[in-house]
């Protein structure tokens, strides 16, 4: 019933697609939400609220003015959901095989911490150059309105450090992030049809199971946005200023600043994290992908803990 085997090549570049799909469409589709917690978290004193941030951003650049980043945001998310997701997989297969079967199950959790981890770091780098172009173009006013403005005057001002200075402190707010949004989402689907939905994986219709994918997404997202919220405010201003540090930065917001606009994060990680896990099962589902049930313990394991007859 499956188009390729668990762990293929094919199997790697069929997730890789789905990653795209997942991270591309969900962060192209909430750009002026974005858009404005960006500029709320560079110019508190001018963007005071979201609805505040929308109002004076319609009334300065029209509605056509909330759309400003979205080729360098779809670009650059999708690069980094084809790592993401694609690696994720591979790293996963990669490191469960090197614990044992009983290792792997009795160390799931830090698995898929360090699965997600070292994914994430490829990710990264596949995303910062756009990211950096992005709030160029959405935080700073006459810098650039498109991304074919953008590219061609950051590397005339400070060459290719402009599109990797950014690279670090994405670090400090995708990675953790990213372990939290799988390792939670993992572990929340695994409870979820343990306790909560009245019968087994196997006897559930792939809708159903696209239900509980979307549910234990939402819960992941809501974790990952307070996580990493303090080093996305740290990013946003970095990109917008030449010449500071991540750990200026830092200083200068102090503890109050770092978690300005975490509510309009909440909600924009919470629905886009929902919103990945369900396209990119959904994408595995069209492809008739393997996707493996929630993990259980393995016979041998059982035995050992004698816990079979």
């Amino acid at each position: 019933e499956y188009s390729c085997e668990y762990g293929s090549l094919k199997f790697y570049a069929l997730c890789g697609v789905g990653g795209v799909l997942s991270c591309g469409l969900t962060h192209t589709g909430v750009v002026p939400l974005d858009l404005v917690k960006c500029r709320m978290q560079v110019d508190p004193q001018k963007y005071k609220s979201i609805f505040n941030g929308f109002s004076v951003t319609i009334k300065e650049d029209g509605v056509r003015g909330l759309a400003k980043g979205w080729a360098p945001t779809f670009i650059g998310y999708s690069m980094q959901g084809l790592c993401k997701f694609g690696f994720y997989e591979v790293f996963k297969i990669l490191y469960g095989n090197m614990l044992g079967e009983e290792n792997a199950y009795l160390w799931r959790t830090s698995l898929y911490l360090a699965a997600s981890a070292s994914a994430e770091f490829f990710a990264d780098i596949a995303l910062a150059p756009m990211e950096a172009a992005k709030v160029r173009i959405q935080t700073q006013p006459g810098y650039a309105n498109t991304l074919r403005q953008a590219l061609p005057k950051m590397f005339a001002e400070e060459g290719i450090w402009a599109f990797y200075k950014g690279v670090a402190p994405l670090w400090m707010r995708q990675i953790p992030y990213t372990m939290m949004k799988f390792a939670c989402f993992e572990r929340t689907v695994e409870a979820l049809y343990k306790y909560v939905v009245p019968k087994p994986r196997s006897e559930c219709t792939k809708g159903e199971q696209l239900v509980v994918t979307f549910v234990a997404g939402y819960i992941a997202g809501v974790f990952c946005a307070i996580v990493s919220h303090p080093a996305d405010s740290v990013v946003s201003v970095l990109n917008k200023e030449k010449g500071s540090s991540a750990s200026q930065v830092l200083m200068r917001l102090g503890f109050k600043g770092v978690w300005k606009g975490l509510f309009a994060r909440i909600i924009m990680i919470g629905t886009l994290t929902a919103l990945q896990w369900f396209i990119y099962d959904s994408v595995k589902v069209y492809f008739r992908l393997p996707r493996p049930p929630p993990p259980e313990m393995p016979e041998s394991l059982k035995k050992k803990l004698g816990l079979t007859e």
